[in-house]
């Protein structure tokens, strides 16, 4: 056929663009969200429309790195391994043969580093134009993280309340700053909060590997995130308790090498909103805030603003001290005070939503309430002397390696840490499983995706390295793949390789790694050798192991 006209191009240019363009944004039912991002690790979650195997293309500027999914499911997390500190990096969902479009963030600094930006509002869960005015103001601040003080997703914490009260109005800001978020009353409406931690990925450092409380370095800053609705007797005790709580925070604040510590949760120990003070938490923590140097305390609950003087006990400290905030403007309706303003209470706002943003450089904390119009409601400056900077140890200082990073339920791993200096190293196995040594193994008894965080302190400088452990189900069989058996005390069977014949050297491990919320992924492993082959005792096992050793990124 001929064409009597001349054939314009670009309206099927354009249609093709929003061809694409559609097909893009129907490929998730979920946005990707930023969970669990560290110097040398993030983890990128997402729901898909409809069930195939994606994959996250990443990389400095580029996408030509991949972290691929197993699992042909829905829901997904993807974890991300050998990443810069401190280092911008662009990341595309692939899935269903549909890209979505390259979204960035920003990996944490280097522990210690003396630089920190964050965010910090509560009560924000209502999907409604508020919400999304504040998260606008809030990626428009580009903070390095997003932290939750609770009552995320009004007003039972359901799934469908996650879906369409958190991921859905605050895709934009989850998708580029990592949200480490603490649980509020209203999450504990549905099941004890159970759909909180189905849906959010945080941190699991406690000694129960619950994400309920849990705790983080960003830079020179130490976070700590508490369950207050645990506190105040809201869990059932085999989920959480007092006791347990209290006990681990105190481990916990106890050992942080940061010079700056902030702790956040939901219900405040000092307010003048319609629920109050809530004693239970100043009562049972609050010594343990001022035994230990806690500089700031952020909570929500109130649908207020408020700045109390710096606290000591029930008191107005005479020095020292500390402050703390209800940051509850962060999207719901707000609320009138209950009572006159007390004289511990430095200003109270109850007439504008907006968030906190702090900045943190060397021993200098500034920290403003930004309201949704861009206006300063309430500015303040802490002070500390910080001790001169040391030489930082080099970025290799700490590197670990992983003998069975895939295998079957119940699996054994065994880890080793090389380290620049003799220093102590510690190991989170990522199911609250814990250990300390420069070598180790541990068995991880359920299916799942594993993150592996060693950490040595080299002086006042702390350098992480992660590793993914992958664990499968058995298969219906009893077929013990994956597994390492313990040695035989029957001497070796060695045979010399044919001479011109290369010794058989194990396969690539792929690149990336992976991690889901589905069923579970990854399997294989090497199996059992014959007792005939094994070597006499651990010590030749292992020496055995580390020849086929796969180096780890390093911190």
């Amino acid at each position: 056929m001929h064409r009597k006209t001349r054939f314009n191009p670009l309206p099927l240019a354009l249609g093709v663009t929003l061809l694409a363009g559609v097909a893009s944004a129907g490929v998730l039912a979920r946005d990707p969200y930023l969970q669990k991002v560290g110097p040398d690790t993030a983890l990128v979650a997402f729901r898909l429309a409809s069930s195939c195997t994606p994959e996250v293309l990443y990389g400095q500027g580029s996408t030509s790195q991949v972290a691929r999914s197993e699992n042909t499911g829905r829901n997904h997390a993807v974890v991300i391994t050998g990443l810069k500190p401190g280092t911008e990096y662009t990341y595309v969902v692939s899935a269903c043969g549909v890209k979505t479009s390259a979204k960035t963030f920003r990996t944490a600094p280097v522990p210690g580093t003396r630089n920190v930006h964050f965010a910090a509002v509560g009560d924000f869960g209502t999907g409604g134009s508020d919400q999304k005015r504040v998260a606008a103001a809030m990626v428009a601040r580009k903070p390095e993280l997003f932290v939750a003080l609770g009552d995320n997703a009004y007003p039972d914490g359901t799934e469908a309340d996650f879906q369409d009260h958190l991921f859905a109005p605050m895709a934009d800001l989850l998708s580029q700053v990592p949200l480490f978020a603490s649980p509020g009353n209203h999450e504990y409406v549905t099941n004890q909060g159970q759909p909180y931690l189905d849906n959010l990925f945080m941190p699991t450092n406690n000694p129960a590997g619950s994400e309920r409380y849990y705790s983080f370095d960003w830079g020179h800053v130490h976070f700590v995130s508490l369950d207050s609705n645990c506190a105040i007797g809201m869990a059932s005790s085999d989920r959480c308790s007092l006791a347990a709580q209290k006990a681990w925070l105190e481990t916990d604040l106890a050992g942080t090498q940061q010079p700056w510590k902030i702790v956040f949760f939901h219900h405040p120990p000092f307010s003048s909103g319609e629920h109050g003070s809530q004693l239970t938490m100043r009562k049972q923590f609050g010594p343990l805030f001022e035994k230990y140097g806690v500089d700031l305390v952020l909570t929500g609950h109130d649908h207020n603003y408020e700045r109390s003087k710096p606290m000591k006990g029930d008191a107005i400290a005479t020095s020292g001290g500390i402050p703390y905030l209800v940051v509850g403007g962060g999207g719901a309706a707000l609320r009138a005070f209950s009572t006159s303003r007390p004289n511990w209470s430095v200003i109270r706002d109850n007439t504008a939503h907006g968030f906190l943003d702090v900045e943190v450089v060397e021993g200098v904390l500034t920290a403003k309430l930004l309201t949704t119009a861009n206006t300063v409601l309430d500015s303040f400056t802490l002070r500390k002397d910080l001790p001169p900077v040391e030489q930082p140890p080099p970025a290799d200082a700490l590197s670990i390696t992983v003998e069975g990073e895939r295998g079957v339920a119940p699996h054994t791993a065994l880890f080793r840490a090389t380290t620049s200096q003799e220093v102590p190293v510690k190991w989170d196995f990522g199911d609250g499983g814990s250990a300390e040594g420069a070598t180790t193994e541990h068995v991880y008894t359920k299916a799942g995706q594993y993150t592996v965080t060693a950490t040595a302190v080299f002086g006042s400088v702390t350098r992480t390295a992660t590793a993914v452990v992958t664990v499968s189900q058995a298969p219906s069989s009893g077929d013990d793949a994956g597994t390492v058996t313990p040695p035989t005390t029957t001497p070796p069977t060695t045979t010399p390789p044919t001479p011109g014949e290369p010794e058989e050297q194990p396969g690539p491990t792929p690149p990336g790694a992976v991690g889901s919320n589905d069923d579970g992924g990854g399997g294989g492993g090497c199996a059992a050798a014959p007792a005939t082959a094994m070597l006499p005792s651990a010590g030749f096992l292992l020496a055995g192991l580390w020849r086929r050793r796969r180096q780890a990124p390093r911190a």
